[in-house]
């Protein structure tokens, strides 16, 4: 079996972040906090601690692909024309 290649690695963590992503998204909506809080402010507490967690997976992601943008030419898919 061939060893990965970088580009093989990069993008399959940069799914990998995807999917933790979309599942933190949705624990933002889950049912979980439309229960009582334990303490005033508990919820929006949560809530703001996963859409930090949400932003450093895109983050994440993003800095896998400029892994790949610099392992390659060097240009973003965005400055082409």
């Amino acid at each position: 079996m061939e060893p990965k290649t970088l580009e093989e690695i990069c993008t399959e963590y940069r799914e990998g972040c995807k999917g933790f992503e979309v599942g933190a998204r949705h624990m933002v909506e889950s049912d979980y906090f439309k229960n009582e809080q334990s303490f005033h402010g508990q919820h929006s507490e949560m809530k703001a601690h996963l859409m930090l967690a949400v932003r450093h997976l895109e983050d994440a992601r993003m800095r896998f692909g400029k892994v790949l943008q610099y392992a390659g030419n060097g240009v973003s898919i965005y400055d082409k024309a």
